[in-house]
């Protein structure tokens, strides 16, 4: 089952951070409920798209991606928005295995459930995990800048409706009651999305790079406008008029502050947004290079390779998410 959750933060001034996150989605991809107990622990490798694990019952450990094993409790949420690889156990320092999907019972379309060893026990962990697909391409700034891994009880102080949302995922994920899994996913995708907005908020305040430069009056209302509009051939002029000072003023600023040129950022989220076409949209090469502009698919594909690092042919053949040649901006 899947389920697009926006993030709509409602700060005490509307800001560009505020509207660039109202068009973050999430995307559940992929489901599991695990009932576990004894001895067991699972890798998960680095991938794609995002993890996101939830903790009810017994208590179990954390290898996050740097190695450093952490316990989580009953109510615990954690994402891992780069999708790196961890491991989740029954105690630090158990081999793990790569899940056992082959094992796993479907509940439904992208649902499965899996029972391990003794699970009737009444000390077993419960465990709710899922995939989940961002609206944005990879090397997208904010997802760039995100850590490794993020943990909900590290984030969430000053929000008053999390604890209501953790139990009743606690609550669902103890009930075999019709359509449980189901509300599970949609409180995944939601209690996800907060993690993510508390983290802009709260978490990440004192930030420089990208985030400072997204957050400074100016440079932030032309930032927002080019993630409003990737596939606008935006000039400086254009740009310049967006912040409301000379062409030599913008150009300057913007370099100083986001720490690359206003041609470089643009063509940048453009062949971000290239790359979401042609891999998650299955679009074709000479489709994207027509919406933004480009004469001829060869000069589209030697913008596209000079920025991702590969050429789009082969992004649209593997399917994966390249790493950029040049230094993404931050």
């Amino acid at each position: 089952m899947i389920d697009r959750t926006s993030i709509q933060p409602c700060p005490n001034e509307m800001d560009p951070l505020t509207d660039m996150l109202r068009g973050l989605r999430l995307d559940g991809v992929e489901y599991s409920r695990c009932r576990l107990a004894g001895t067991w622990g699972f890798h998960y490798p680095a991938q794609s798209h995002a993890y996101f694990h939830f903790v009810a019952g017994k208590a179990c450990w954390l290898q996050s991606p740097d190695g450093e094993w952490s316990e989580l409790t009953s109510g615990d949420a954690v994402l891992v928005p780069r999708g790196a690889a961890h491991t989740l156990a029954s105690a630090p320092g158990v081999a793990p295995q790569p899940f056992p999907r082959r094992d796993c019972f479907p509940i439904c379309e992208n649902m499965y459930d899996y029972v391990g060893d003794a699970a009737s026990q009444s000390d077993a962990s419960i465990l709710f995990c899922g995939s989940m697909r961002f609206n944005l391409d990879g090397l997208h700034p904010l997802l760039l800048m995100m850590p490794d891994l993020m943990r909900a009880e590290e984030l969430m102080q000053a929000e008053p409706t999390v604890p209501h949302l953790l139990n009743a995922m606690v609550a669902e994920c103890g009930m075999n009651r019709v359509g449980a899994s189901g509300i599970l996913a949609r409180l995944a995708d939601v209690m996800a999305a907060q993690i993510i907005r508390s983290w802009v908020e709260h978490g990440c305040g004192d930030s420089a790079g990208w985030i400072a430069a997204v957050r400074d009056p100016q440079v932030g209302k032309v930032l927002a406008a080019i993630h409003a509009e990737p596939q606008r051939d935006w000039s400086v002029a254009d740009l310049a008029d967006v912040m409301g000072v000379s062409r030599s003023g913008f150009a300057a600023k913007f370099t100083a502050t986001v720490g690359a040129t206003p041609a470089r950022y643009v063509t940048e989220m453009r062949m971000h947004q290239a790359r979401q076409w042609i891999t998650r949209d299955r679009m074709r090469i000479g489709e994207a290079a027509r919406l933004l502009g480009y004469d001829s698919d060869a000069s589209f594909s030697r913008a596209f390779k000079r920025i991702i690092g590969t050429a789009p042919g082969r992004v649209r053949a593997v399917g994966a998410a390249p790493k950029p040649r040049e230094k993404a901006v931050t």
